[in-house]
């Protein structure tokens, strides 16, 4: 008895253990997933943040080593003036459609007619971009990375990282719980039946005992 209590007892703390975490890993990922889905619906014309801070998945290598595909890179958002030479900045691609963002290093800043651009370079590459950046093209400047979770984000606004990430986790922690609920519940009744008996045994034996005590001295 005491041995499986002390099983049952393991088993309920590695699970414990197990959701906290899974909580503490999956839940800030989703919450930062459904933060930049509602921003994305919200300011569709803008990268979707935080405050002004810019998460954003890196999908190429142009700023291999420091920066990798797969990372999440968080920016910070910045006034184009404090914008130095051999920054890291993000900015909306020039000869892209306006919604593409690329994270390129600045390697001259220049003025045309009163505007001020950015000659960026990844540093991967062996030419810098073909067309500077204007300033009002700036999305923000680099300030860390956290290696390969921009993979995990992206796997995780699939079909399947949802059902695997999210909904798998939470079924098999809410039906572990309903299990250990019904043992517990069932353990609770297997422990009342047997006080029972045994105030059933102990009041039958109180009965004998009176049964069996001898008569009083006849006169």
């Amino acid at each position: 008895m005491k041995q499986e209590k002390n099983r049952n007892s393991t088993a309920h703390t590695a699970m414990s253990v197990l959701g906290t975490v899974l909580c503490i890993i999956l839940a800030p990922i989703l919450i930062l997933n459904i933060t930049l889905i509602i921003r994305s619906f919200t300011a569709p014309s803008e990268v979707p943040r935080v405050g002004k801070w810019l998460p954003l998945v890196v999908l190429t290598d142009s700023m291999y080593p420091e920066i990798k595909s797969g990372d999440l890179i968080i920016c910070r958002v910045t006034d184009p003036e404090d914008v130095q030479v051999k920054d890291v900045i993000s900015f909306f691609d020039p000869m892209g459609t306006g919604t593409s963002v690329v994270t390129h290093r600045v390697m001259d800043i220049s003025t045309e007619n009163g505007k001020r651009y950015f000659t960026t370079q990844g540093d991967a590459n062996n030419a810098a971009d073909m067309v500077p950046v204007p300033a009002d093209k700036l999305v923000g400047i680099y300030h860390t990375r956290i290696g390969g979770l921009g993979n995990v984000i992206m796997f995780m606004q699939t079909t399947q990282g949802l059902l695997l990430c999210v909904v798998l986790p939470i079924v098999l922690l809410v039906g572990y719980d309903m299990i250990r609920r019904s043992r517990l519940e069932k353990k609770k009744q297997q422990d009342t039946d047997e006080l029972m008996k045994e105030l059933e045994a102990l009041r039958a034996q109180k009965a004998q005992q009176s049964g069996d005590k001898p008569d009083g001295p006849s006169h």
